[in-house]
């Protein structure tokens, strides 16, 4: 039977240590990982994540009766759960390949891996925040009007959604310095967008680019700005419903018809993940070209990543996609 080495033909040490970087590096790219409410699985125990939430008790306006005690008020609790999935992939290569380039490979091999499963597991993460149901658009009551940029009337209107809802500012936020701990920040909601969208944000009424905000508050990586309560991110994993909104050339369109962009404001606990946090979570795999069964002459290497993730919406009220046009 063919012993399966965690982390390949590389020292459990030496791998922990290519581990960590990527942990690091990790962090300052994915923004949906610094954000989510988070439930660490300890080894070995389950596959399945689970939040659990305590729903509000109803208002007790019901005047009290000298000498009779009430019934009380069972609390209601809510448990969301999701499954964790695997994911990974390698990159294989041969032993003239390692001989005779003059590049560093297994380094180069290791940053592709790192960049492709940072993305990978950010897209799967966005893929489940915007498929939320409470939803507004830039213009029009559908996405398929949609032609229209972002506005603070629009914002608004989003973040009077939360409020009804009680959804709570975001007080803290996951450090990207590699100690893996939260940091307090100013309270304010978050909005995460494409790229694209991003002109239209700086030209919002009240828009605050980072580079003036207060003493007392610091920027992320990948942040805007902010406009009143809310903080601004961007990325290109974000991606727009393309030639989702009604006839536009003044919008960034495809063949004429505008593309739609989804901008996802959310309060405190709007979605759970499982953090990328330690060694055990990614595991590099590095496997040198040697003789073995199938391989007797050592020919083939493989540089790899495997990962065990999930991710859930926990409160749909919480968040909330405004649907927007980006101007060209």
């Amino acid at each position: 039977m063919t012993q399966v080495q965690v982390y390949g033909d590389i020292t459990p040490r030496t791998a922990a240590y290519a581990v960590f970087p990527l942990l690091v590096r990790g962090h300052e790219d994915m923004i949906l990982e610094r954000l989510g409410a988070t439930f660490v699985i300890p080894d070995n125990k389950t596959k399945v994540a689970k939040w659990r939430r305590y729903e509000m008790l109803p208002l007790a306006t019901t005047p009290l009766v000298e000498g009779v005690t009430p019934t009380g008020t069972k609390p209601t609790i809510t448990d969301v759960t999701a499954t964790l999935v695997q994911y990974g992939d390698f990159i294989p290569f041969s032993d003239f390949i390692m001989d005779t380039h003059e590049d560093p490979l297994l380094k180069e091999y290791s940053a592709l891996c790192m960049q492709q499963w940072t993305e990978t597991i950010e897209t799967i993460r966005w893929n489940v925040v915007k498929a939320g149901s409470n939803v507004g658009f830039a213009n029009g009551l559908a996405r398929t009007s949609v032609n229209t940029p972002i506005s603070l009337a629009a914002q608004r209107k989003a973040t009077r959604a939360l409020k009804r809802q009680r959804g709570k500012h975001i007080t803290s936020i996951v450090s990207s310095n590699g100690n893996f701990r939260t940091e307090p920040i100013e309270a304010a909601f978050i909005a995460i967008a494409h790229s694209d969208v991003e002109n239209d944000i700086r030209n919002m009424q009240g828009f605050i680019p980072t580079k003036q905000y207060g003493s007392g508050q610091t920027s992320w990586p990948n942040e805007i700005g902010a406009v009143e309560d809310v903080r601004y991110m961007r990325s290109t994993l974000f991606t727009p419903f393309l030639g989702g909104g009604a006839a536009s050339t003044t919008m960034v369109n495809t063949a004429g018809v505008a593309d739609v962009y989804p901008v996802i404001y959310f309060a405190k606990d709007f979605y759970g993940i499982v953090p990328l946090k330690g060694k055990a979570a990614v595991s590099l795999m590095v496997v040198n070209p040697k003789p073995v069964a199938g391989d007797p002459l050592g020919q083939r290497g493989t540089v790899g990543w495997k990962t065990t993730q999930t991710a859930v919406i926990l409160n749909d009220l919480w968040g909330y996609r405004l649907e927007v046009a980006a101007t060209a």
